[in-house]
This record gives C-alpha cells, sequence and structure tokens, in this order.
C-alpha cells in the first residue's frame, strides 16, 4: 500500500508540507521525509509509540520531521497550519474518520491531497472528491483531493 501511495503522489515530496496525524509506527511521515518534504509534522498520543518514534527519528536524524504528542482531532481543532499532503490513518474501530473530515478541508493547501487508510469503504462527500482508491484485505486506502471550482 505505500509503494502504490508513493507512486499516486508522485515519489518525490521536495518542498512539500506534510502532517501524519496518527503516526502509529511513523513509516509514511518518515517516507515523506527521506522523499524531500520540507516538513512532515508527526501526531501520536501514545506514549510508549511516542517514545520509539522519538528515538528513530533520533537516530536516522531526520531534522526536517516535528513530533509532536497529542491527540490528533484536537491538534486539526486547534491549529491553524496547512499541509500539502494529510496522511489519515486513525484507529479502525474509532469514529476519527468521521469527525475530523470537516476539519481537514481547512488544513489542506490548495492542490493538496489528503490520503485516507480504513477499515471500510469511504464515498466521497463534499467538498472532497476521491481520485484514486484500492483496497489490501480488509484495509481501503484512498487518495481524495477537495474540488476544485473555477
Amino acid at each position: 500500500m505505500r509503494e502504490t501511495l508513493f507512486n499516486w503522489l508522485g515519489q518525490d515530496l521536495t518542498g512539500k508540507r506534510c502532517l501524519d496525524l496518527f503516526a502509529g509506527s511513523g513509516a509514511l511521515g518518515m517516507e515523506a521525509a527521506s522523499r524531500g518534504a520540507s516538513a512532515v509534522v508527526m501526531i501520536e498520543n501514545n506514549r510508549t509509540v511516542y517514545s520509539a518514534l522519538q528515538e528513530n527519528i533520533r537516530k536516522l536524524d531526520f531534522h526536517n520531521i516535528a513530533l509532536r504528542s497529542e491527540d490528533g482531532l484536537k491538534f486539526v481543532l486547534r491549529s491553524n497550519e496547512q499541509f500539502d499532503v494529510i496522511f489519515l490513518d486513525p484507529p479502525f474501530q474509532s469514529d476519527y474518520l468521521e469527525k475530523l473530515l470537516p476539519y481537514l478541508a481547512s488544513r489542506l493547501a490548495p492542490e493538496g491531497m489528503l490520503y485516507i487508510e480504513s477499515g471500510k469503504q469511504f464515498e466521497s462527500v463534499a467538498p472532497w472528491h476521491m481520485l484514486k482508491s484500492g483496497q489490501a484485505g480488509a484495509v481501503y486506502y484512498q487518495l481524495w483531493q477537495l474540488e476544485q471550482h473555477d
């Protein structure tokens, strides 16, 4: 799935600002950082996972990653930062996805993209437009963008 995602994004993220909202293993955020993203903000609420991420970021010497220990929804509600790519892989049994979608439009830069991994297929809802989608086992993955109006 990760290879497909970065094929969709065009491989090179030079100069892009990325947000990894539920960082978990940190694979998506670190991959973005290694592909030239100018800044990657990784959000992780679990203290044990956060500590492991901190150590991995230090070991790999990623200077373009900012790791924050907080709830993803709270971050989106209080932040006014905009991102070119947002990675959204919340816990599958949670309702974070439904809660976050209305707020993410204002966090996405013009022409930005939202990548979603979830345990169920989501249909596009305004103002979102699904660009690509796939499925691997019980995991659905989709790339969305805001509808463009002239």
